[in-house]
C-alpha cells in the first residue's frame, strides 16, 4: 500500500465519521422538534378540555338548573316536554364532560400517571362493561412528557380492547425494570393480526409506536385469533 493510499483511506474514514456525526445530530434535532410538536398538541388538548369544562359545561349546568326551576307548576303535558328537554340537556352535559376528560384528564396533571390510569380504567370499565385491573409497581420520578406518553398508549390500547377486541377482562401493568418503564395491556378478546392493527389508521397504535420512538422506546404486540392481545411498551427510565 502506498502512502497516497493510506492518506485516501484516512480521509475517507474521517469523512465517514463526520457524516455519522451529522446524521446523529440531525436525528437528535428531529426528535427534539417532534417532542416539541407533541407537547404543543397536549397543551392544546389541555386548553380545549378546560374550555369545554369551564365554558360549555358550566353553561349547560346553568341551563339545566333554569329549566328545572321553570318546571314548577306546569301542567302535565308541558311538564313532560320540559322534562324531556332537561334530560336532553343532561345528556349534552355528560357528553361534554366525557369529551373534556378524553382530551386531557385533569387528574393526569393534578395527581400523576398512576391516578390517571386508575381513573381511566374505572371510567372505561363502566362505559364498556369490561373488567379492567390496574397493577402499578414502584416507579421512579417521571417526566411529565413521559407520563403523558404512557397514558396515551394505555388509553389507545384500552379503547381498542373495547371497540375491536370485544374483551371482557383487561390487565394494565406498569413497572420499572432493567432500566425501562414497561407498560403492558393484556386482554381476553378475539385477537387480531398485530401488523395489520398497527398499520391501521383507525387503531391509532401506529402513531403511538412513532411517539414511543421519539423517546427511545418501542412497542411490541402479540396476538392470535381467539387468544386475546398483549401490548407492551418500553421507555428508557431516563427518557
Amino acid at each position: 500500500m502506498t502512502s497516497n493510499d493510506s492518506i485516501d483511506t484516512a480521509d475517507l474514514l474521517a469523512q465517514y465519521q463526520r457524516l455519522l456525526e451529522r446524521v446523529e445530530t440531525n436525528e437528535k434535532e428531529f426528535r427534539r422538534l417532534a417532542r416539541s410538536v407533541s407537547r404543543v398538541e397536549e397543551d392544546e388538548r389541555r386548553r380545549l378540555a378546560r374550555d369545554l369544562h369551564d365554558g360549555l359545561g358550566q353553561t349547560l349546568t346553568a341551563l339545566k338548573h333554569r329549566l328545572v326551576q321553570l318546571g314548577d307548576g306546569l301542567p302535565g303535558e308541558s311538564r313532560e316536554r320540559l322534562d324531556a328537554a332537561i334530560a336532553l340537556c343532561g345528556e349534552a352535559l355528560e357528553d361534554t364532560r366525557t369529551l373534556s376528560r378524553l382530551l386531557r384528564p385533569p387528574i393526569l396533571d393534578d395527581l400523576g400517571l398512576e391516578a390517571a390510569l386508575r381513573a381511566l380504567a374505572r371510567s372505561l370499565g363502566e362505559s364498556s362493561g369490561m373488567t379492567i385491573d390496574v397493577d402499578i409497581g414502584e416507579l421512579p420520578p417521571l417526566d411529565g412528557d413521559v407520563q403523558t406518553l404512557l397514558f396515551r398508549v394505555a388509553q389507545e390500547a384500552l379503547n381498542n380492547a373495547a371497540k375491536h377486541a370485544h374483551a371482557s377482562e383487561v390487565l394494565v401493568r406498569l413497572v420499572s425494570r432493567g432500566g425501562f418503564l414497561q407498560l403492558q395491556v393484556a386482554d381476553d378478546g378475539v385477537g387480531c393480526d398485530p401488523d395489520r392493527m398497527v398499520a391501521s389508521g383507525g387503531s391509532g397504535l401506529g402513531g403511538m409506536r412513532e411517539r414511543l420512538r421519539l423517546y427511545g422506546g418501542q412497542m411490541e404486540m402479540h396476538s392470535s385469533a381467539g387468544e386475546g392481545t398483549r401490548l407492551r411498551a418500553l421507555v428508557p427510565t431516563g427518557a
